[in-house]
């Protein structure tokens, strides 16, 4: 990994969950506070923010030009931010995103710059636009410090883009503990597809949304018991942290309090291995985590092959899966309102996806629960 990624402080500020006046109205960021956040972050070593086009509605680019960017000077920051072409109308309209936000921030470049969620049918679109060419370009040109994408998709589809554009200076990936293993989301192997093509990783969704922050207390007695003083956010970030070929892990933080817990605990810890007797504990607690009857899902995929109605069938059962880990109900019906693009109640009962299961899961019967649940 690059020196100067490597000797920098882990700790990422994601703009994507911002303080605001009125809960109903994204754009409404409470820039005090907002500025409050910034400067224990940054007065405790922080230098990277992630925010994106889309943030708040396009109000977190320049909520960072208020609290960050009018306030400091350029090289006690980084900034990255991210296109995402695919849900544009046009190539003109993709490629004016940089400048905008540019101008939203009021910085001549900015050091990190992503295309947003690339993956699946998404990538032909980035592909059509020739954003790939054109970021390398403003790259040239000195408006971009470092180009990479974010993508939520399976670690073939990561060997194929870091394949297919080997120059790309970073990704971002997500990345947990309760995700490592997941035969859907597949962490561990995202991370080993970066190593193998030697490209450096920011780390998105380190706490899964905050679930690993609010654990069942099947685990979080777990955690507590080995280390009563030690916060159930710090064994997620810490564990991301000590990842090989790590940048950033991205904390999504809404309050002053939170980030002075994570600026507490990564200054505590930093990227400091887990002790022997962190180790078990921490081993301990993913058994517990996992001590729950779930779907015997592979993600295999062979249910969706000849599926009529193209439903999203081994998602849904990760999702099933991770509301009996999480026991959190709501939390995962918002995670189905994206992942599930074929909904579990589009099923026609045709039986085609249990003929083609080799682990011989009732899966109409899964999908029934899915829609009950999620639906």
């Amino acid at each position: 990994m690059r020196e100067d990624f490597a000797n920098t402080c882990k700790l990422g500020f994601g703009c994507m969950r911002l303080p605001l006046t009125d809960p109903n109205d994204q754009k409404s960021i409470d820039i005090e506070q907002l500025k409050t956040m910034v400067d224990e972050f940054i007065a405790g070593g922080g230098t990277y923010f992630d925010t994106a086009f889309v943030y708040h509605d396009g109000a977190s680019e320049a909520a960072l030009k208020e609290a960050l960017t009018s306030r400091y000077p350029r090289d006690a920051y980084t900034v990255a931010t991210k296109c995402l072409a695919w849900a544009l109308p046009d190539e003109a309209t993709a490629k004016s995103n940089l400048q905008t936000s540019l101008n939203r921030m009021g910085i001549d470049y900015v050091d990190f710059y992503l295309l947003h969620n690339v993956g699946g049918p998404r990538t032909e679109v980035f592909d059509k636009f020739g954003m790939w060419d054109f970021v390398k370009e403003m790259k040239a040109q000195g408006k971009i410090k470092n180009i990479g994408f974010s993508m939520h998709d399976d670690a073939k589809c990561l060997d194929e883009l870091l394949t297919a554009h080997p120059d790309v200076d970073f990704v971002q990936l997500q990345v947990n503990y309760l995700d490592w293993n997941d035969p859907v989301v597949q962490s561990r192997r995202l991370m080993k597809v970066a190593q193998k093509h030697d490209v450096p990783v920011v780390i998105m969704e380190p706490a899964r949304g905050g679930q690993l922050v609010n654990l069942p207390e099947r685990v979080a007695s777990v955690f507590k018991k080995a280390a009563p003083e030690q916060s159930l956010a710090s064994w997620a970030y810490r564990f991301c942290y000590t990842q090989p070929n790590v940048i950033a892990v991205l904390s999504g933080m809404g309050t002053p309090d939170q980030v002075r817990e994570n600026v507490a605990d990564y200054k505590k810890f930093g990227t400091t291995p887990f002790t022997n007797e962190e180790q078990a504990a921490f081993d301990a607690a993913i058994e517990a985590l996992h001590a729950v009857p779930t779907v015997p899902c592979t993600n295999c995929r062979y249910c969706v092959k000849d599926c009529p109605q193209g439903v999203a069938i081994p998602n849904i059962m990760a999702l099933l899966n991770l509301e009996a880990y999480t026991d959190n109900r709501e939390f995962v019906k918002g995670q189905y309102s994206w992942q599930a693009k074929a909904p579990a109640s589009e099923c026609i009962k045709c039986g085609a996806c249990e003929d083609m299961c080799p682990q011989k899961i009732d899966i109409m019967h899964q999908l029934d629960i899915a829609a009950e649940h999620y639906e």
